[in-house]
């Protein structure tokens, strides 16, 4: 059963998410995608996932919107006085057929939130060994904390490369004069 919040925010991402592909100006993408993303960080953080909350607010909200501004700083906006792009009623078709079968096939699949039946109790073996060791092995007292920098380190670095060698070839990209 869907509650009230649950129903508000996946309205809320779902209406972005589509104003974000109908807008017609770039500018009202960018700012409508950058509520979508605050959108999924609060989907992030009701669903127990505040690592991935920050992550999102933090990339999809923070550095993409602020790479998207100087993106069409550096470009011509044309003029147009339509507000929304027209629907390709074909590709709304295949879109509405694959958002049918992803509620009705997978959505009732997921466990509840916090059901003893989700995949992290089916191995509590591991979940209680990180809960009970993470600070003695770490030294670090958030436990979610100490697996994404100590257990799971290298991935977490090889993300902020990744973040980082972005963030480079976009200054390239755009050049010294859009910070002048």
């Amino acid at each position: 059963m869907i509650t009230p919040i649950e129903a508000t925010l996946l309205a809320f991402v779902l209406a972005t998410a589509l104003a974000t592909a109908l807008f017609c100006d770039v500018l009202s993408s960018i700012i409508v995608f950058a509520a979508y993303s605050l959108g999924m960080a609060l989907v992030y953080t009701y669903l127990l996932a505040p690592d991935v909350a920050l992550t999102e607010a933090a990339i999809g909200a923070g550095v993409t919107t602020i790479l998207l501004l100087l993106t069409i700083a550096k470009t011509v906006r044309p003029p147009t006085d339509a507000l929304f792009e027209s629907v390709h009623v074909p590709g709304a078709v295949v879109m509405g057929a694959f958002a049918l079968v992803l509620g009705a096939a997978v959505l009732p699949a997921m466990p509840a939130i916090g059901a003893e039946s989700a995949p992290v109790w089916a191995n509590p073996e591991v979940t209680q060994y990180y809960l009970e060791n993470t600070y003695a092995e770490t030294g670090v007292q958030n436990s979610v904390a100490a697996v994404l920098a100590a257990y799971r380190g290298f991935d977490t670095f090889g993300e902020a490369v990744v973040v980082f060698g972005a963030a480079v070839a976009v200054l390239l990209v755009l050049d010294r004069e859009v910070f002048a």
